[in-house]
């Protein structure tokens, strides 16, 4: 069918609520709203869905929520009784329709004979992550869209090891969804009925108990926090997610005693008022953090994003400025410390491993060598650390990992979970400060300091955002055109290599040599510079904008600052022409 065929054909099915149908007909008379809506299916890649809350095959809503589930239910359901037992843990966080996005895709599960555990109220993802593994499940859903605007939601699927759904597996259910009609090819059983059955069961403080325990081993200077908790202040908002609880209790548990709640921010609120964007990336969230923390003369400011898999922090400078540390520059400050403190107690593990992403900094390199740790690059996507961890797990923990981040502010320390955990990091985040203040310094001033060890390494990322079919179209134009016409120079620097992460092929162009790189295939562009210089060109995954990377070394912090200027205005200027 085409968009308008299935316009109406949603305007007129009796499996469609009314509500639905009254956003349909208001839009009867714009074509390009309805074809926006029903010219495609919301992709379902390997970590989900993620889309505008609204009517259409385009848009998330109950209709395309069980749609997914009912392909995951089957790829369960085809794996025998066993796994149909073991079932499916179900976290949501706190944006709209998310309790109800998650209990339909509890009602699909159950319909099919797959039981569904749902957790009683709002959970960070990280938490679903490790209750899958606790209980043993066969899968996991979690209903968010991270940091997002408003507007959106998305399901996240995950696999039985705790990590997002590997693309196998997402494939499967990317096949059955394809062959079903979205209301007559899904199973819905009533919630009251599931719940008597026994196919849906409620879960809640049992595991919010073992997940922070697990949360808590990872903490390294316990003693520190001890030390410094009396004088040591931290303030930490929420941006109206599932973090208040969890980080609030995992600080409490490592004995820090002045935590201040940002009020604004702290109960969940799916409009997310007080913020443009719920993104902790942003220095704009944290407007009320910092006005607060100039009367409460504090140091350092953490805050999570909506499902709290990611955390922003907020510093005072020498100057007695806020301001905001990369997740570049929090992911070195913490595999120092987290290298530092180890072999300082003799618990670093002469197998260690950290791992980033291949767009996360260069410096966490050096940081591992020094330690003489080595250090793993796998594609951007945080599934992709869970992945590696799972191969230590299956090798015989012949490495061992130690520490992993990626540049959009995710860490995680252990591997009670297999995604990015703000919880923990928001734990070692705190320590860690206490034991710079333990020493004399802030954060910034910590940085500074690795800076002088190691070399300024400073990184940006711009996104261009092409939304609708257009702009699907105008991100493969762009991929396209710099695989034909790879730029030789920016700035009277020569671009030395071309990593093409999609033909599996390193081209060393000075050499004339190629390589085949060892990663999946993926439709990313990396080009090296002869200056140790690079830059980084990806769709998005998850969001309607093509992702562009920079990263640059100097010797001094004013030099690398003014060259990023320069290097990011030439590279966007290249790609633009």
């Amino acid at each position: 069918m085409n968009y308008m065929e299935q316009y109406k054909y949603w305007l007129e099915s009796p499996y469609v609520d009314q509500e639905i149908k009254e956003e349909l007909k208001q839009i009867e008379n714009d074509e390009k709203e309805i074809e926006e809506r029903f010219y495609t299916n919301l992709a379902f890649g390997t970590g989900g869905l993620r889309g505008i809350i609204g009517a259409g095959t385009n848009r998330m809503n109950k209709y395309t929520v069980r749609k997914a589930t009912q392909g995951l239910a089957t790829y369960i359901s085809k794996l025998g009784q066993d796994a149909k037992n073991r079932g499916v843990v179900i976290a949501y966080d706190s944006r709209y329709r998310s309790p109800e996005f998650a209990m339909e895709s509890a009602k699909v599960l159950a319909a099919n004979g797959v039981k569904a555990y749902v957790f009683d109220e709002l959970r960070p993802t990280p938490e679903l992550s490790f209750a899958v593994r606790e209980l043993g499940a066969m899968a996991g859903i979690v209903i968010t869209a991270s940091h997002n605007p408003a507007k959106y939601n998305g399901y996240k699927a995950y696999g039985e090891d705790g990590g997002q759904l590997p693309p196998e597996s997402a494939d499967v259910v990317l096949e059955v969804m394809d062959s079903i009609d979205i209301f007559t090819g899904v199973n819905v059983m009533d919630e009251h009925q599931a719940k008597a059955s026994g196919l849906i069961q409620m879960i809640g403080e049992e595991i919010d108990v073992k997940y922070l325990a697990k949360v808590k081993e990872q903490s390294i200077n316990p003693e520190i926090v001890e030390k410094m908790a009396e004088d040591f202040k931290v303030i930490y908002t929420p941006f109206h997610g599932t973090g208040n609880k969890p980080v609030r209790r995992i600080l409490d548990m490592i004995g820090m005693k002045n935590v201040l709640i940002v009020k604004e921010q702290e109960q969940p609120d799916p409009a997310f008022s007080t913020v443009k964007s719920p993104n902790p990336e942003e220095k704009d969230g944290f407007t009320i953090a910092i006005e607060m923390a100039k009367k409460e003369n504090v140091d350092l400011i953490i805050g999570t994003d909506p499902d709290c898999d990611r955390i922003g922090v907020v510093v005072r400078n020498k100057e007695g400025e806020y301001v905001t540390l990369s997740g570049n520059q929090m992911g070195v400050l913490l595999t120092e410390y987290v290298l530092s403190q180890k072999k300082e107690k003799g618990t670093l593990p002469s197998n260690g491993v950290v791992i980033k992403t291949i767009v996360t900094t260069e410096m966490a390199r050096a940081v591992a060598e020094h330690y003489d740790v080595e250090i793993m690059d796998v594609l951007t996507g945080f599934k992709f650390i869970g992945e590696r961890i799972k191969e230590f797990e299956q090798n015989g923990n012949k490495k061992q990992y130690v520490f992993g981040f990626e540049e959009s502010y995710g860490y995680l320390a252990g591997t009670y979970a297999r995604d990015k955990d703000a919880v923990v990091a928001a734990m070692l985040i705190v320590e860690m400060a206490a034991w710079y203040k333990s020493r004399g310094m802030s954060l910034f001033e910590g940085m500074q300091e690795l800076y002088d060890r190691y070399g300024v390494y400073l990184e940006s990322l711009k996104s261009i955002t092409l939304e609708g079919k257009e702009g699907i179209e105008k991100m493969k134009d762009i991929m396209d055109r710099l695989r034909k016409e790879t730029p030789e120079e920016i700035n009277g620097v020569k671009v030395t290599v071309l990593r093409d992460y999609k033909a599996s092929k390193r081209y060393d162009m000075i050499h004339n040599k190629e390589e085949v790189i060892h990663l999946p295939k993926s439709d990313v562009l990396y080009f090296e510079l002869e200056d140790k210089s690079w830059f980084v060109v990806r769709p998005s995954g998850t969001e309607p904008k093509i992702k562009i990377y920079f990263s640059v070394v100097s010797d001094m912090l004013p030099a690398a600052q003014k060259k990023l200027t320069s290097f990011m205005e030439e590279v966007v200027a290249n790609i633009n022409k």
